[in-house]
């Protein structure tokens, strides 16, 4: 039987507990052994598998842990799309989207909304756009200062969307950043962005490396703090 990418699997019944999960398989050629992970964007379980190990392994573990699985998913925040007159947190505080059809400029900020134009169908794209370039601007505008008070400039600056990472520095000075942490409190941003720009000076996590954190960035365990808890649930946004 061919392994599928994912699959609705049933968990050992539980008292007031839903009897199944979304699995996604992941074969490996580089894992040693069977494991599992929630990913929150997909409200799934990742089960990794190594060459020697198929679907029954994969299976037997996750009905092992079925506690464990339950407690992570019901755990995660509730997915939340984008949709006219729901809401968005932009800088840590919500944003109502609403909807104009007459205005003009795609999506843009209003006071306390984020005002997107246009036929409906494209809301969603319109927003997570928006949200995209705001990132940008203002991860750019943060790095700056602290690329010069360490005499270091970024090769360039791109946005992603990983699952895990909110920010890395490449060898050649590119930094990346995930655009989800436009959503995040200022502070959690410049954290997250005063990291990677250190690591334009020190490519480890020495203590040297630290050091230059901490002077572009007072924020750092507050900031871990806040993504430890928050982060997961920025990634059900949208």
């Amino acid at each position: 039987m061919e392994l599928p990418d994912s699959e609705l699997v049933t968990l050992p019944d539980e008292a007031d507990a839903p009897g199944e999960c979304l699995v996604q398989w992941r074969p490996s050629t580089r894992a040693r052994n069977v494991s599992l992970r929630i990913c929150p964007r997909a409200g799934a379980v990742v089960v990794t598998l190594p060459p020697r190990a198929g679907r029954r392994a994969g299976l037997k573990l996750l009905r092992d842990n079925g506690p464990w699985v339950r407690q992570k998913l019901a755990a995660l925040a509730p997915n939340t799309p984008f949709v006219a007159g729901g809401s968005v947190p932009l800088g840590g505080r919500e944003h109502a989207i609403l909807h104009d059809p007459a205005a003009r400029g795609g999506a843009f900020l209003h006071e306390d909304s984020i005002v997107v134009s246009g036929d409906p169908t494209f809301l969603a794209r319109r927003v997570a756009d928006f949200l995209r370039a705001e990132a940008k601007r203002r991860i750019t505008a943060l790095a700056a200062p602290h690329a010069a008070a360490l005499e270091v400039t970024p090769r360039a600056i791109r946005l992603k969307d990983p699952r895990s990472r909110w920010g890395s520095c490449a060898p050649d000075g590119t930094l990346a950043f995930s655009w989800r942490l436009v959503m995040a409190p200022e502070w959690v941003l410049d954290y997250v962005v005063a990291h990677e720009v250190a690591h334009l000076r020190e490519m480890n996590h020495s203590a040297r490396f630290w050091a230059h954190v901490a002077r572009l960035s007072p924020h750092r365990e507050e900031a871990v703090a806040w993504l430890r808890t928050h982060g997961p649930g920025l990634l059900r946004i949208g």
